[in-house]
């Protein structure tokens, strides 16, 4: 049996994006400087990031990640999709941390093996625990807390298959329950449409962002079950939401929008992102 190294190595730094410590820091450092503070009039519960490399979502990812910059947060829940085929619903590390080239990052293996008994109690089956596996959609955003926050923080990983309605929200109250008492920080990580054409994105990805801003959880997976709006981690989304609203939140400000084709200068086929801040008034 091959042994596990403790640490998940990144398989996609120095190609999604930067791999140079001091290069990267400032990567990031000018992605947030550019987006400016948000006025919000509430305090933040969460926030929803895109996860394309850099070159293609960074900018948008700053608008997101500013809403909470130099803030202190104990534990940061990362909700992702898990793009890859597996036939459970709910995944995460089997590693002690993940590293960036910032530096390494730990898994609160005790917050989430409350949250997996809590799943088991509630559903009959929990969160899986993968090793080596090669999804970016989570680490992506990792960096670029690294930089955004103040001081150390662990990590929650939750990398989602399942888009069914009940066990999202069930995933959701999950998470409030085990979260409630903790100083943390909700991250829902998600592109949106792929692959239409810049005028077509932009209607499906509106639909998708006023179902975010309208705080409907269930929204957001009906928009993709009706073709009226897509997100690959619309599961990831939808069950951030649930929690956040159970954690007090009960209002969605999206920041920032754009396309792959913004930067590319090509708008035949497009891939849109979208930044946004889930707070409490």
């Amino acid at each position: 049996m091959k042994r596990i190294n403790p640490i998940r190595p990144s398989p996609i730094a120095g190609t999604w994006y930067e791999n140079r410590p001091e290069k990267l820091a400032a990567e990031i450092d000018a992605y947030l400087d550019e987006a400016g503070l948000p006025v919000l009039d509430g305090d933040v519960i969460g926030v929803v990031a895109p996860h394309a490399g850099y070159m293609y979502s960074g900018a948008v990812a700053g608008y997101a990640f500013v809403a909470v910059r130099n803030r202190k947060f104990d534990l940061v829940a990362v909700l992702s999709p898990f793009h890859a085929h597996h036939q459970d619903a709910f995944l995460t590390t089997s590693h002690t941390a993940y590293a960036t080239p910032l530096g390494n990052v730990p898994v609160d293996r005790d917050v989430v093996n409350m949250l997996d008994a809590t799943l088991h109690a509630e559903l009959g089956f929990g969160i899986t625990p993968i090793a080596r596996d090669g999804e970016h959609s989570l680490e992506i955003e990792l960096p670029f807390l690294q930089r955004a926050l103040s001081g150390e923080f662990s990590l929650l990983p939750i990398m989602i298959r399942s888009t069914d309605a009940h066990e999202l929200e069930v995933l959701g109250k999950a998470l409030a329950k085990v979260l409630r008492e903790r100083n943390v920080l909700l991250v829902a990580s998600t592109d949106l449409s792929h692959f239409y054409a810049q005028d077509v994105a932009k209607t499906l990805d509106g639909e998708m962002l006023r179902q975010m801003e309208s705080f409907s959880p269930e929204g957001v997976l009906e928009a993709e079950e009706m073709g009226k709006g897509f997100a690959c981690g619309r599961g990831a989304v939808a069950a951030t939401l649930f929690a956040a609203r159970e954690l007090g939140a009960d209002s969605v400000k999206v920041l920032n929008y754009a396309t792959s084709g913004d930067v590319t200068g090509d708008f035949s086929s497009v891939v849109g992102y979208g930044a946004g801040v889930i707070y409490k008034t």
